[in-house]
């Protein structure tokens, strides 16, 4: 994907060309995958590689993302995106678990005066839906109402907030009214990597499993 991605930012379609004829040298799969990614009707030819292919290297532990990552959240941001009527025990256990962390929070809200929640407490907002994307969070959570849910379920921002952290493999916190905006958003199973945050506990092991950074399993793909 990433290399799709930087590739389809190349404006020549004959270096985008010789970058995969070179990849071939380094798998074919992956290769085969970029080709497909860009759209090229074929693979192109194998660039004739400077030495004879070196294919018999040991995996090394010292470029391991998962192997080398931090022991802790510490210094990490959840965006937790919510409606008025949330729960607030939700909020409040959950800010207690990120502070013993030492991890931050911010409060992405429909306006950024923020949401009155089920006790009444007024949260006032970091961000509002679409100025706080998923993507400028390590996690997210998300705590609403039922009919928060409905709302923000026919707000594009809202959706998008949702189905980005899931395709970003990003770890989930939510309140079970949350599943009708996941419902809206295309994502309507609820893997590993979702945490009901209103179970007790849930938000010491929410944290705790935020500490590797990306639910992998997502993709289906095992990381190196």
């Amino acid at each position: 994907d990433s290399f799709t991605f930087e590739l389809s930012k190349v404006e020549e379609a004959a270096n985008r060309e010789r970058m995969v004829a070179n990849l071939r040298n380094v798998d074919e799969d992956l290769a085969f995958g970029i080709a497909a990614g860009l759209g090229m009707p074929a693979l192109p030819k194998a660039s004739a590689p400077a030495a004879e292919p070196v294919t018999s290297l040991e995996a090394s532990p010292a470029l391991s993302i998962l192997a080398n990552g931090p022991e802790s959240f510490a210094g990490r941001k959840v965006g937790v995106l919510v409606s008025n009527g949330a729960s607030a025990d939700a909020v409040r256990t959950l800010t207690r678990a990120l502070k013993a962390e030492s991890a931050n929070i911010e409060i992405i809200a429909p306006t950024i005066s923020g949401v009155t929640l089920d006790d009444g407490r007024v949260l006032p907002g970091d961000q509002m839906v679409g100025g706080g994307p998923s993507v400028l969070y390590d996690a997210v959570a998300v705590i609403v109402s039922a009919d928060g849910a409905a709302q923000l379920a026919a707000v594009a921002p809202a959706k998008d907030f949702v189905s980005d952290a899931h395709a970003h493999c990003k770890f989930v916190g939510y309140t079970p009214e949350a599943e009708a905006l996941f419902a809206a958003a295309g994502v309507t199973e609820l893997d590993a990597g979702y945490r009901d945050l209103t179970k007790r506990g849930a938000a010491k092991k929410f944290v705790e499993g935020c500490r590797d950074l990306r639910y992998w399993d997502r993709t289906g793909v095992e990381p190196s």
